[in-house]
């Protein structure tokens, strides 16, 4: 039975819960759902296992904190000896406007601390779905950012591309990553509304 990894980082615990940082696990939360699985507190990070027409997906919400994520990354891929061709991150990311997203085949981390931890331990050749919150923060204010929660208006402005990255899951696990670019990666794209105040480049945290 062919296998695959869907990783949506965040960090563990009731602090966290609902923050910026935790799009990936919000994602993973809501195809559990869907699916009507539950996640099991397992070795670095919670798991929940599902099939799509044959293929076996493991869900990790990784629980080493953001910036430990290749730890569980690279274990999970070894217990279940899944190839990293069948790998896909979730990832939050300041540099996309909020509810926009973006489907790789692979590349840089983008200064995430997550995915740059990963990038050290099984290199750049994953896929990953990076999910936009947003850079509407003064200078200097990026960690209290991207560790705040929602409000409920920007929750309602991100639900469409929790819902979609759920699709687009299933779309990488039935189709493969070309296809699923080439039919959602157009779906992604947001005009950038960024603060004033928060200029040049970000960097993720």
């Amino acid at each position: 039975m062919d296998k695959y990894l869907i990783v949506g980082l965040g960090n563990v615990g009731d602090e966290y819960a609902g923050t910026r940082h935790n799009t990936g696990f919000m994602v993973l939360d809501a195809f559990a759902k869907a699916s009507n699985i539950v996640f099991d507190d397992r070795r670095y990070g919670f798991v929940a296992e599902t099939s799509l027409k044959g293929r076996k997906v493991v869900l990790l919400k990784p629980s080493t904190y953001m910036n430990l994520s290749g730890n569980a990354v690279r274990y999970w891929l070894n217990k279940e000896n899944i190839d990293q061709s069948r790998l896909l991150v979730i990832s939050d990311d300041v540099a996309l406007p909020l509810g926009a997203f973006r489907l790789k085949a692979n590349g840089s981390n983008g200064g995430h601390n997550g995915l740059g931890h990963i990038q050290q331990l099984i290199g750049q050749q994953y896929a990953r779905l990076r999910i936009g919150i947003g850079n509407d923060y003064p200078v200097g204010s990026q960690i209290d950012h991207v560790l705040s929660r929602f409000p409920a208006e920007e929750l309602e402005q991100l639900q469409p591309a929790i819902d979609l990255a759920v699709d687009i899951i299933k779309s990488f696990v039935l189709a493969g990553i070309d296809v699923t670019m080439n039919q959602y990666n157009k779906l992604g794209k947001k005009k950038a509304t960024p603060s004033p105040s928060a200029k040049g480049a970000p960097k993720q945290m």
